[in-house]
């Protein structure tokens, strides 16, 4: 009765904390982009004399250079002096020339947070009055191929160190007579080969990424050294001297380990292979942490030991899940996998879940901060997608589940295979060789001829082949197997786009980070409009045109905000403050009390996420209704509003 309902009650609770896990996890280390939480001159803002700084204030330290931070005047010219400055904290200057003219100036900023991330955007803020402007775009730290490629490079990065930590783990705890297994050797050798390249793809990329954005920086030695000297570059460095580390190991593990004969001396080798295994994986695991999400924002110290549990957890789960799919598929007819095996690891595989689930917990808190999050935040939006394909490929999993129970319980165990079955490949096919009648040369002891030897070989290649298609039909005449191969390939499509979720997750600003600066922001922006003394009205109004990228803000600027002309300008933001170029905007003013209105506005596009209209009448004084209608598609728009006292 009770080896009935306990694998069923196992099956029920790792169903429950992996969806639990995912419903708290979020993707990988908790993260805290910077953003831009303040400037002076402000967004928007029109001053009367020209300012002899620009300052920007982010939500933590950032790096510079000479570069990052540039002021334009309305024809594109620079106007800044000196490179910026780190004035206090997390305000960062640079100095402008004197004697700016009248017009609309471009900010642009391009930094690197500390997580590793690059950041960048830009605002305009106006001396006099607004004007055009020839600006219509900055650079966008990455993006373009070069970010591509980076996002493609980390794609990599982690699914080698899954592959090459959990198939070693998986030899090592589960199945140690499967070092001896070509494909098993494969596996591992390939998860290395992979993390070294994508190690050495990301160091080459780095200084582009977080820079130019140039395909052509790629192979600039001084602008490699420079990535040498940050913090990304050494942990990259160090993520390579390990995987040479890894390298002896792996050859220890296929090598004199795998030839080793059972007995003390061998279990002396699988501990200190076992330590060092542990060491080496912990400290890859390690150079994601210490250079990346985990190492800033709330409690660096306790949040990289748990992001280097979390990463060690995912790969004994999922490298070893891959490892031992592959020995299912790949062993051969002498090796089998035996139900030990599979019981074993199952066990670490339970482990891993709970751990997961510890440690998706405390980053959740981290990255999110609220329930609200969820759904205002692009990371939030993310994770929902994620917690999706988690439970699918939880649901999936299930069935696989079924489907390697039955073929488990047709599997010899550890032990009962016999003697000529334990035997390995070599030797089997050397013993046949030797007493097969197509090789033994006549009884006389002459050397066999050449034709007979080239015969002997040729029906050799024949036997192989003739052998290879009969277990082929017989693995597909196996409807157990036939039922796992093809709930396994949904696994595994599942799998791939939730790493590719789980990549951009890493590369996209926490939840917690963008609601603080949109706080940050919006008081910045309220303190600024009513303390001006020349009666300008600047809104706030966010949108969700509930299209696919529809999450924005409208700020709405009017000048002076009287009865008469006025002039008006509209800016369109994402929601990491950058500006967003939408098809359609549109402007109504309505003032309910008198019922007069709606009196429609139509504003010029004047640059990227920037429109404005000149004399735009007010009849009258009055509590006015200011309604915009952003369009994001050809079907997606949406109209937001608010109420403000014009005259």
């Amino acid at each position: 009765m009770t080896r009935t309902i306990t694998p069923r009650l196992r099956t029920l609770v790792l169903l429950l904390l992996a969806v639990t896990g995912a419903l708290l996890a979020g993707a990988g280390p908790a993260s805290a982009h910077a953003a831009l939480t303040g400037s002076d001159p402000a967004q928007g803002v029109v001053v009367d004399k020209a300012p002899t700084q620009v300052s920007l204030t982010f939500s933590e330290t950032v790096a510079m250079n000479g570069d990052s931070l540039q002021v334009l005047d309305p024809k594109g010219r620079k106007v800044q002096v000196g490179p910026p400055t780190n004035v206090s904290g997390t305000t960062y200057a640079v100095r402008l020339r004197s004697g700016l003219a009248k017009g609309t100036y471009t900010v642009a900023y391009q930094v690197v947070s500390a997580d590793s991330h690059p950041v960048s955007g830009a605002y305009t803020f106006s001396v006099g009055a607004p004007s055009q402007t020839v600006v219509s775009g900055v650079g966008t730290a990455g993006g373009g191929v070069v970010g591509a490629l980076y996002a493609a490079g980390r794609y990599v990065s982690y699914a080698g160190f899954i592959v090459l930590a959990g198939g070693a783990a998986f030899v090592l705890a589960c199945w140690q007579r499967g070092a001896g297994v070509r494909a098993l050797q494969r596996l591992v050798v390939g998860g290395w080969l992979a993390l070294t390249a994508a190690t050495l793809w990301l160091l080459l990329l780095r200084g582009s990424y977080t820079g130019s954005g140039k395909l052509g920086d790629v192979l600039d030695l001084d602008l490699l050294g420079q990535v040498l000297q940050t913090k990304t570059g050494a942990a990259l460095v160090s993520r390579l001297l390990l995987l040479a580390a890894a390298a002896l190991f792996i050859a220890v593990l296929f090598g004199a380990y795998e030839r080793r004969e059972e007995g003390e001396e061998k279990r002396d080798l699988s501990f200190g292979l076992a330590v060092g295994g542990v060491v080496v994986a912990a400290g890859l695991a390690a150079s994601w942490a210490m250079a990346e999400h985990a190492s800033t924002g709330l409690q660096p110290g306790v949040a990289m030991p748990v992001d280097v549990l979390h990463l060690l957890a995912v790969a004994a789960w999922l490298g070893g899940l891959t490892a031992l799919l592959v020995a299912l598929y790949r062993a051969p007819e002498d090796t089998p996998v035996g139900s030990a095996a599979v019981r074993r690891f199952s066990r670490v595989a339970f482990g891993s879940v709970l751990a997961l689930v510890a440690t998706g917990t405390y980053q959740s808190w981290r990255q999110l901060g609220s329930w609200s999050a969820f759904t205002e935040t692009r990371y939030g939006q993310l994770l929902l997608v994620k917690i999706g394909l988690v439970a699918l490929l939880v649901g999936i999993a299930s069935v696989s589940r079924r489907w390697t129970g039955r073929l488990v319980a047709a599997l010899p165990a550890e032990g009962e295979a016999g003697e000529s079955e334990r035997r390995p490949a070599k030797a089997r096919v050397s013993a046949s060789a030797s007493t097969g009648p197509e090789t033994a040369g006549p009884e006389t002891g002459t050397e066999t001829a050449p034709a007979d030897t080239e015969r002997a070989a040729q029906l050799a290649r024949q036997r192989a082949a003739a052998d290879t298609a009969r277990r082929k039909r017989l693995r597909d005449a196996d409807p157990n197997l036939f039922g796992l191969r093809r709930s396994v390939l949904a696994e595994a499509g599942v799998a791939v786009v939730l790493l590719a979720v789980t990549t951009a997750l890493t590369q996209t600003e926490p939840g917690r980070t963008e609601q603080e600066a949109k706080a940050a922001t919006s008081s910045s922006s309220n303190s600024s409009a009513s303390s001006s003394s020349s009666g300008a009205v600047t809104l706030d109004m966010p949108f969700d045109t509930g299209g696919t990228d529809g999450k924005g803000l409208v700020r709405l600027d009017l000048d002076p905000a009287r009865v008469g002309g006025n002039e008006m300008h509209v800016y369109v933001q994402r929601p990491n403050g950058r500006a967003f170029d939408v098809p359609e905007v549109k402007v109504a003013f309505t003032l309910e009390a008198k019922k007069l209105g709606p009196l429609p506005v139509t504003p010029d596009h004047v640059t990227t996420g920037h429109w404005a209209a000149e004399g735009v009448q007010i009849p009258m004084a009055g509590d006015w209704k200011i309604a915009v209608t952003v369009r994001t598609s050809d079907i997606d728009q949406a109209t937001v509003s608010k109420n403000t006292q014009i005259g």
